[in-house]
């Protein structure tokens, strides 16, 4: 091993910035690789103002936080991102990433549009990825699929899709890599060929 592959290998995993409609298979790619590569991700989890979901844990899906003590935080400056979707705050955690870096593995962060723009103004040296169905049409077929939406929330689902992909029309440097899911399996192989150095410096 030379110098420099020796410094490349010690160099901590760059966090990845995962966004994309709901239904473009964002979910089901990283829990894919995942699984694959179980000692070598971990998610950033976010703070919210919102009430916890059937299912839901404190610390493991959300850190479920006082309107209150959301404010300070982000008054505080403690957060590197956040923003307020249907009257819920969310924020991302500067701690939480900076832990996840100290433990050597690719910190995962899951982030809407609008926190995409705040994070690309801040410190972190992450790989933005953008996960997203070929069409709108296929994407409404995927979600009416799955049959968990009401018409209300699957018109409000698609409205925002594709006013987000006109976003990223004007804003072709938003994300550095989009994966655009026609195909699972290819879909898939991107991803991963991606982050490939930080996999291996992961395994164990």
């Amino acid at each position: 091993m030379t110098l420099i592959q020796d410094y490349v290998r010690r160099m901590p995993c760059r966090p990845i910035v995962l966004s994309g409609p709901s239904g473009g298979g964002k979910s089901t790619i990283l829990t894919r690789a995942m699984k694959e590569y179980p000692n070598s991700f971990a998610f950033s989890v976010s703070h919210t103002t919102r009430q916890p979901r059937a299912g839901e844990e404190h610390g493991k899906h959300y850190y479920f936080t006082e309107k209150e003590k959301m404010q300070a935080m982000m008054k505080n400056g403690e957060f590197l991102e956040h923003a307020t979707f249907s009257g819920n705050t969310y924020g991302t955690s500067k701690k939480t990433v900076e832990e996840i870096e100290k433990s050597g593995k690719i910190c995962v962060l899951d982030i809407e549009l609008q926190g995409v723009r705040n994070i690309k103004n801040s410190h972190l040296d992450a790989r933005y990825i953008l996960i997203r169905a070929p069409s709108i049409k296929l994407l409404e077929e995927r979600l009416r699929a799955r049959g968990t939406e009401t018409e209300e929330s699957l018109k409000k689902r698609l409205q925002h899709a594709e006013e987000d992909l006109v976003e990223i029309e004007k804003n072709p440097t938003l994300f550095d890599k989009v994966i655009v899911n026609d195909d699972l399996e290819r879909a898939y192989k991107e991803f991963v060929d991606l982050l490939r150095e930080d996999l291996e410096k992961t395994k164990k």
